[in-house]
């Protein structure tokens, strides 16, 4: 079978959805919110939600593989996280290793390569092996990279940044007059990735929640009511079809083309 290119995708993505290709966002970038309080508005314990929400993930991630995006980045577990019930906790620890086991086959089959964004540090041994052995297992695919943001805080991933470019001055490998926007992308966790074109967030809370600060500099906020665990196909075809109708003027008088 003939493996279509991103651009091929992006070009049937377009037609179906009515937009130009162009309109197709390479970089999508989600806060995953209202997991437990679907669950909760189910009369169910919020485990059920987070249940719910791991199974929205493979769908929505293989939608994007169709769709031609290059790179889907998803906000799963936040530093600020380990506050919540460690019953809580000690499930959705449980819940990342049989998903990163589960979602094996699948990744291989759609060429999907998975890449982690956070620290390993707290996180159980098990969530780390089955992390590494599935980043392992999927470093040579060469199609969609879904980011996973688990353990992760922008803030933190700033700082390290920080300290390792000061490290290299004292070493004499770079020299402050090569500190640029370039020099700072290349030592976060998404360095060589395109910023975000486009960050999605569920369940209509309008705030960043310390993700992804220095990547989504220009990038088009779209904000559903939809918790979680509600959110589907039709949902990310809204979001492009506005995110491809917006005018980016990135600072300039006239607008940007959507790129």
């Amino acid at each position: 079978m003939t493996k279509l290119s991103f651009e091929d995708k992006r070009i049937a993505a377009g037609q179906t959805l009515g937009v130009a290709p162009e309109g197709i966002p390479r970089h999508i970038a989600i806060i995953m919110d209202g997991n437990g309080r679907w669950a909760e508005k189910q009369g169910k314990p919020r485990f059920y939600g987070h249940s719910k929400g791991g199974a929205i993930v493979e769908k929505i991630a293989l939608y994007c593989v169709d769709l031609g995006i290059e790179y889907l980045t998803l906000y799963s577990f936040s530093l600020q996280n380990w506050k919540r019930p460690k019953e809580e906790i000690d499930f959705l620890m449980g819940l990342y290793s049989l998903y990163l086991e589960g979602i094996r086959d699948t990744l291989m089959n759609s060429n999907v390569r998975l890449a982690h964004l956070g620290s390993l540090d707290r996180l159980p041994q098990k969530v780390v092996d089955t992390l590494a052995e599935t980043i392992e297992m999927t470093g040579g695919n060469d199609g969609m990279t879904l980011g996973l943001a688990l353990n992760y805080g922008s803030r933190t991933e700033i700082t390290e940044g920080v300290k390792a470019i000061a490290k290299e001055c004292l070493e004499g490998k770079l020299k402050i007059e090569d500190i640029d926007h370039d020099c700072i992308s290349d030592h976060l966790y998404t360095a060589g990735w395109p910023d975000p074109d486009l960050l999605i967030r569920t369940s209509g809370e309008m705030r960043l929640s310390n993700y992804l600060l220095w990547q989504i500099s220009y990038a088009e906020f779209y904000v559903t009511e939809k918790y979680w665990p509600e959110f589907d196909k039709c949902d990310l075809d809204d979001a492009i079809k506005i995110y491809a109708n917006r005018s980016r003027r990135i600072g300039d008088v006239k607008p940007q083309s959507i790129v």
